[in-house]
């Protein structure tokens, strides 16, 4: 978009106008932005200019789908009085288009050497079906899975594929497809997070057991897996610690919780975090509950069976076998019958009722009170369980399901929102949220082609928060840079309603834009016309066109008929 407030003729086509000049800053700043910032910025513009002609001259494709954008805004303005636009259509042509509109990692839980699954969308903005249509997924450049889908016009198509990542860290990925007619929607990057530790918080409560989970959790026994950085603290120092550092906090029977805790808590849940409660004994049900309410969850009301008796009052009934925590855990031979799950005995148990928020009971135990139950709140997730890790409790700790449970039940909390990572769009502004990285740290941005940007950069509550522009312009992974550390990694794409190329009816937009502008706004046809006669027909319309030449040639036209009447004509005489 252009803007011209020259009192000369409109040939911003051919040469420069000086009014062009401010405008240049204009759409350097605008850059990749939507039409309405980039009319904004030339109200601003205009609003400096003091000739008498104030235009706008929008060239576009009409593309319906990014218009809409400013359209439904109230106003891009305001604009000086007096102001006009010129809408330019360019390209008369509408092309059938196939883009990749999203990519999703679908596994929870990604473990080198382990498969995972992303889903790709396909859409078909065509007007034709496709059969067979190829896709193809690359992990760190090197093509590691293919999928093929029937594309049905203007329909969105999900393809799966099943990748197994063979290292760990931050892995760039991108899902791509065939070569049509708009290449730039052809592939969409991603980042795949295959982590190499977690940092665990143990918060052990008053004459609680932490060594059967602490066993669980050390290196001896998830060698060649994920390793867990454990740090166990005493109940009384929760309120000191600051959570923005872990990946997962374990409230392991804690007997009371002030109300600074369970807001720190939730906080530390609401912007990723994983929680896991085990109960006490002795356990505070006004406290408990207060932070089952603050996390939008159910409530405490008691406790079934007898401490330390040893008499077992119930046994899991039913276990939701198709939820990511429990893939791989269960023998699949055992899937005929829920009854054949190893289920421990449970003699002492808390009894919690779920509410109406985002809740799921993942096992079930034969007094109907959940055994292990997942609320969630924010970005993050929070389990529930109903024993602690004690055998006065229940034979869990002892049973050969405890240590697979709890490793994957951490791993699980511990992933929040980062197995893949963020996804941003380019030319709009984004955040990225970073913990454990030190505030003094000044971050960087690494592009593909290597170019830096430094975001700005803001400490929040536990993590740093870097906003990002609209200068970003190239597609591609970035790596979020600490000096010479890698600390993340970003993909950025194209907006997916760019991939949309139908276009909007010329008199229809023009009608639609001075609507929401509120200036009067004409329709131009530029497509297949030379610049000179475009800037001709501009100036025509801006000052009308010149009729001197035509009421000379009448003048001069009755001039040669009043001779020739004069020379034929003779008076008739008068009669007597």
């Amino acid at each position: 978009a252009t803007a011209d407030a020259s009192t000369s003729a409109p040939t911003a086509f051919t040469n420069r106008s000086p009014a062009l000049d401010a405008i240049d800053e204009v759409q350097a700043q605008a850059g990749a932005q939507t039409l309405d910032r980039m009319l904004q910025r030339a109200a601003v513009a205009l609003a400096d200019v003091t000739t008498p002609n104030r235009e706008i001259y929008l060239l576009t494709d009409l593309q319906a789908s990014t218009m809409t954008d400013t359209l439904e805004l109230p106003s891009a303005g305001p604009f000086p009085e007096g102001t006009r636009a010129i809408l330019l259509p360019v390209g008369n042509r509408t092309y059938s288009n196939v883009a990749v509109t999203d990519v999703q990692v679908q596994s929870r839980i990604v473990e080198a050497g382990q498969p995972a699954q992303v889903a790709a969308t396909l859409t078909n903005y065509g007007t034709e079906p496709i059969a067979g249509y190829v896709a193809s997924l690359f992990l760190e450049g090197e093509r590691v899975a293919q999928a093929t889908a029937d594309l049905d016009p203007d329909v969105a198509t999900t393809v799966t594929f099943t990748v197994t990542p063979q290292r760990r860290g931050w892995l760039a990925g991108e899902v791509q497809i065939e070569d049509d007619a708009f290449e730039h929607d052809n592939r969409r990057h991603f980042t795949l997070h295959v982590p190499e530790q977690r940092q665990v918080l143990i918060v052990r409560g008053q004459e609680q057991r932490t060594d059967f989970v602490e066993l669980a959790l050390s290196s001896e026994l998830t060698q060649g897996r994920v390793t867990f950085e454990v740090e166990t603290i005493a109940e009384d120092a929760l309120a000191a610690t600051g959570l923005g550092n872990y990946d997962a906090v374990v409230l392991l029977g804690p007997r009371d919780l002030s109300s600074g805790e369970v807001a720190a808590l939730t906080r530390y849940v609401d912007a990723g975090g994983g929680l896991m409660v085990f109960p006490n004994q002795g356990a505070q049900a006004p406290d408990y509950n207060a932070l089952f309410t603050r996390l939008g969850g159910g409530t405490f009301s008691g406790f079934s069976g007898t401490f330390d008796s040893g008499r077992t009052i119930a046994r899991f009934d039913r276990v939701d076998r198709e939820h990511p925590l429990f893939e791989g855990v269960f023998d699949p031979s055992s899937r005929r019958g829920q009854g054949e799950v190893e289920s421990p005995e449970v003699y002492y148990a808390m009894n919690y009722s779920p509410g109406s928020g985002t809740e799921q009971t993942l096992i079930r135990l034969t007094n109907s009170f959940p055994f292990l139950h997942e609320v969630r709140h924010g970005s993050g997730a929070a389990f529930v369980v109903a024993v602690a890790p004690d055998p006065a409790w229940s034979d869990l700790p002892v049973r050969g399901l405890f240590i697979p449970l709890l490793y994957r039940s951490i791993y699980y909390l511990s992933a929040g929102e980062s197995v893949q990572g963020d996804r941003l769009l380019l030319g709009q502004p984004g955040e990225i949220r970073l913990t454990g990285v030190d505030e003094a740290v000044t971050l960087r941005l690494v592009g593909p082609d290597g170019e830096e940007y430094t975001p700005e950069q803001r400490t929040l509550f536990g993590a740093t928060l870097l906003e990002t522009d609209a200068t970003i312009r190239t597609p591609g992974i970035y790596d979020v840079r600490a000096g010479d550390d890698v600390v993340r990694r970003v993909a950025f794409n194209l907006d997916a309603r760019e991939s949309d190329l139908q276009p909007r009816a010329p008199d229809v937009a023009a009608v639609d834009l001075s609507t929401s502008t509120g200036i009067p706004t004409l329709t131009l046809d530029a497509d297949d016309r030379a610049p000179d006669e475009v800037a001709k027909t501009i100036e025509a319309r801006r000052a009308g066109l010149e009729l001197w030449n035509v009421f000379l040639g009448l003048a001069l036209f009755f001039l040669v008929a009043e001779m020739l009447v004069a020379r034929r004509w003779r008076p008739e005489p008068a009669a007597a």
